[in-house]
């Protein structure tokens, strides 16, 4: 599971969250096999959360029913570092499952997917899923994995009653954003609501704004890996630049040093606050749980861009299902038949019985249920209209220990913009250079 941003270790009940829950609950390993009465025997790796192993029954179940000469054992993993390197070893060993749950993006490039991976790119599903999803799963030699769970989005949680009764548009540029905090804040409204006592949440200042970095700069990504783009410039710098301006203009709640998450979606769901930087599933989980009947209120919007031309959702893809390529034969055609069935439509009715859709589906067989949040249908229109992109960890394997720390100082005056972005990119250095990534 990836260590990149803090609600991927979180206990979410929602689908990018929830469905890469962690601990040890069983072993793992490859059952596969035939039995004396001729079933094809595989097995399923997933994680040990609550979700993950309801879902993964579930799917097991159906599954089963539909193809009763399939027996599919359940497997589970612990998450974090422990889980990575469970996944590697097994991979190298020969001794992985049939099928395994595990990220996409860069955790995914680093098991060597050429090499350890069975090709999918021409099973029936894969000219489903969306550009995005292709991305984070794919080399130049072969897409791998197959999506299980909803994406998220990283940017602007807002209260749509607010906006409505001050009369403000959804902003689509920076400055529009500042103009409509400073009129919120005139009406005796907290204009953004920060919440530094989960200091996780500081980095969606900066991790949200990587959309427009993107918009600016399509190679981006592929030059801050080899040392050649910082966030010390332009179009990075952007977002800190815009966290500080934020602080400094007081548009941020008076106890944003130690608000918490849930402090911080209660303000928004009451319309105490009526912005929020975020990402879409842990706001959407914690309104469903203390303010149920504020969820048609809140909608979602990019981070603005200075540019409205530029403004671009940062959006999370959800982990992937793979196949080893030490699963052949007749397991593989059977491992084959499971994948695409997790994102068949009866698939796709047991995942959104078994988590709360915290964004939209990266395949198109697989919808939302009618009555998912309207935030989630704010995130779809960006999809749908080409203006997303993946966040940084997707593309990067790089990033820094002290993100948050640095962040925050930034998010609380202590810090100018620029001098926190520099000490940003000195905080990468040596976690790349323990990758071994060239140009560190």
């Amino acid at each position: 599971m990836s260590s990149f941003i803090t609600p991927r270790r979180a206990t979410i009940a929602v689908a990018g969250t929830a469905l890469a829950a962690l601990a040890l609950a069983g072993c793992s390993g490859s059952s596969g096999g035939t039995t004396a009465d001729g079933k094809v025997e595989i097995s399923f790796l997933t994680t040990n959360g609550d979700d993950a192993i309801a879902t993964g029954n579930a799917l097991i179940t159906a599954f089963e029913k539909a193809n009763p000469d399939v027996t599919v054992t359940l497997n589970t993993r612990p998450g974090g570092t422990e889980g990575d390197n469970l996944v590697k070893t097994q991979l190298s060993t020969g001794e992985m499952d049939d099928v395994f749950f595990y990220n996409t993006g860069s955790l995914f490039e680093a098991l060597n997917p050429d090499q350890t991976l069975t090709n999918l790119a021409d099973e029936s599903w894969a000219s489903e899923v969306t550009d995005n999803f292709t991305t984070v799963v794919s080399t130049d030699n072969g897409t791998y994995g197959a999506p299980l769970g909803t994406s998220m989005a990283g940017g602007i949680a807002y209260n749509k009653k607010v906006f409505s009764d001050l009369g403000l548009s959804v902003p689509t540029d920076w400055s529009a954003l500042v103009s409509a905090a400073e009129k919120i804040k005139a009406a005796g409204i907290t204009p953004i609501e920060q919440t530094y006592g989960d200091t996780w949440t500081s980095q969606l200042f900066l991790l949200a704004d990587f959309g427009n970095v993107l918009a600016q700069d399509a190679n981006w990504a592929e030059d801050f890996t080899a040392n050649e783009a910082k966030f010390a410039d332009e179009p990075a710098l952007a977002g800190f630049t815009h966290l500080r301006e934020a602080f400094d203009k007081g548009l941020f709640n008076e106890d944003f040093a130690s608000a918490t998450a849930a402090d911080g979606s209660a303000a928004l769901a009451t319309g105490k606050a009526a912005m929020y930087p975020m990402l879409s599933s842990p706001v959407l989980s914690n309104v469903t749980q203390s303010n149920p009947d504020a969820v048609s209120d809140i909608g979602f919007f990019a981070m603005p861009a200075d540019e409205a031309s530029d403004t671009t959702l940062t959006v999370w893809e959800p982990n992937a299902v793979y196949i080893p390529k030490t699963t052949e034969g007749a397991q593989l055609d059977a491992a084959k038949k499971f994948v695409a069935f997790v994102n068949s439509s009866e698939g796709c009715s047991i995942q959104n019985e078994n988590f709360v859709a915290g964004g939209p589906f990266s395949i198109s067989s697989c919808s939302v249920p009618s009555d998912a949040a309207p935030m989630v249908a704010d995130i779809q229109s960006y999809i749908t209209d080409g203006k997303s992109a993946p966040a940084l960890e997707f593309l990067s394997p790089v990033k820094g220990p002290n993100l948050e720390n640095i962040v925050i100082g930034v998010g609380s005056g202590i810090s100018s913009a620029q001098d926190g972005a520099s000490a940003y990119d000195e905080d990468v250095k040596k976690q790349a250079q323990q990758l071994g990534l060239a140009g560190w």
